[in-house]
């Protein structure tokens, strides 16, 4: 079993937040939200960035066959390059959170900053994926979304290796931006370190 701890409030019912793609160069923001069952456990539950991509995948289908309900959203790269990217993260949680199959009473947000959704009460834990399970799962499923779906871009857009990168700014990465220029799904605001050409693919 996992050391992460299974509620901050126990008698209330409470879900895990955490989005993926923030830093990226490329590709919307994930977010998921997770309510688990009180029993669910597993040895390699833990923040998504400490898990190898098999684990992380595993791990996916367990939480989304064992969890209460769970709920992903995201925002475009047009709706972060608008409100920017934080702004974009709330968004795409309180879009996770809408897709629960009923609102929970507690919210555990990782990070220090969140916007209030609706009149739910929330906590914001910093490093709370490595501290609470539902935050764990929510960081599962955000971070497999995203992945799933950068590779998915990849198809169109394989000059960018975003299978291997996910979008973001490795020194490939931002070669092969030097290079080909930026493409559609391009965060425009962010500063990607080069001198870009203008023209899009």
């Amino acid at each position: 079993m996992s050391n992460l701890i299974a509620f901050h409030t126990s008698n209330e019912k409470e879900a895990g937040c955490d989005e993926a793609g923030r830093g990226c160069l490329a590709g919307p923001v994930v977010a998921a939200a997770v309510i688990l069952s009180a029993n669910f456990d597993h040895e390699y539950l833990n923040d998504s960035k400490k898990l190898t991509a098999n684990r992380r995948m595993l791990l996916r289908e367990l939480i989304m066959e064992h969890s209460i309900t769970f709920g992903i959203g995201m925002a475009s790269v047009e709706e972060i390059d608008t409100i920017n990217i934080l702004n974009a993260s709330f968004l795409a949680m309180h879009r996770a959170i809408d897709a629960l199959s009923f609102t929970p009473e507690i919210l555990l947000i990782d990070g220090n900053r969140f916007t209030k959704y609706q009149s739910v009460k929330h906590h914001c834990i910093i490093s709370g994926d490595a501290i609470y399970r539902s935050i764990a799962a929510a960081s599962i499923l955000a971070k497999t979304e995203r992945d799933l779906l950068m590779k998915q871009l990849d198809n169109d857009f394989s000059c960018y290796n975003w299978k291997q990168n996910k979008g973001y700014p490795t020194i490939e990465h931002r070669k092969m931006i030097a290079e080909n220029g930026i493409s559609t799904h391009h965060r425009k605001t962010f500063n990607m370190g080069l001198q870009l050409k203008v023209d899009f693919i």
